[in-house]
């Protein structure tokens, strides 16, 4: 089963804090949003390992769509 990692607003994404294998817990940053002049971050929403990242930094992420899936 994956798992969806979004950013919490739409905004500009700074950071990806983790690599493809890794294992996060749920409550982990992940990665760093800026949106509205504020850095933001993303946590793990459940355990799992990282599957894939889906955005590269320094381009606009929406809340509909994920920025790292889980496994």
């Amino acid at each position: 089963m994956s798992v969806a990692v979004n950013a919490p607003m739409a905004g500009k994404l700074i950071s990806v804090d983790v690599k493809v294998g890794d294992a996060v817990k749920k409550g982990d940053p992940v990665a760093t949003v800026e949106a509205m002049k504020m850095l933001i971050k993303v946590f793990a929403p459940s355990d799992g390992t990282v599957a894939s990242i889906d955005a590269e930094p320094n381009t606009n992420v929406d809340p509909a769509k994920a920025i790292i899936t889980l496994g």
